[in-house]
């Protein structure tokens, strides 16, 4: 996993990730995507757990990962960028934002989601959601993720794709 600079087109960041196979599956995402996966501490998990491994396949050396301390470090890593901050309880969808480059999206841990900490951080440029059928309680945390990365780039222009 590579400690790289910050000049990827997006940047998603988990906060406190607790299930392995999640951020693997984010780690294969990045790859194909190019965005910057930050993982914010403490994390649920070690690095080398077998099934975040498994679930990453051999893409972790294609990813940029940067693992930091805690979600103030985290975001303090990409300075001046907008942060949308995913959660069920938002009112607008995540694909009425106008993406940019260097954007970061940011998602809570599996178990609650974002903390109201997180989501009231002052970093935070707007709460947003994926939208779902009524009486859904949420997404998996890694669908969730590539929904929103997808979408973010797809806007962009899918910079890098072929």
């Amino acid at each position: 996993m590579s400690e790289t600079s910050c000049s990827a087109p997006l940047h998603v960041v988990f906060d406190r990730p607790c299930i392995p196979p999640n951020t693997g599956n984010a780690i294969r995402m990045c790859a194909g995507t190019g965005a910057h996966l930050h993982l914010a501490g403490p994390l649920g998990f070690d690095l080398e757990e077998k099934n975040l491994r498994r679930a990453g396949l051999d893409y972790h050396d294609l990813a940029q990962v940067s693992v930091h301390e805690d979600l103030a470090a985290a975001l303090s890593a990409v300075p001046g960028a907008r942060v949308f901050a995913f959660t069920t309880t938002a009112t607008r969808w995540h694909t009425d934002v106008s993406y940019e480059p260097g954007d970061v999206l940011l998602f809570g841990t599996e178990p609650t989601g974002l903390d109201a900490a997180a989501l009231s951080d002052p970093r935070v440029t707007e709460q947003v959601r994926v939208p779902m059928l009524p009486a859904r309680r949420s997404m998996n945390l890694s669908n969730c993720a590539a929904v929103a990365t997808y979408e973010a780039w797809r806007q962009l222009g899918h910079p890098g794709a072929v």
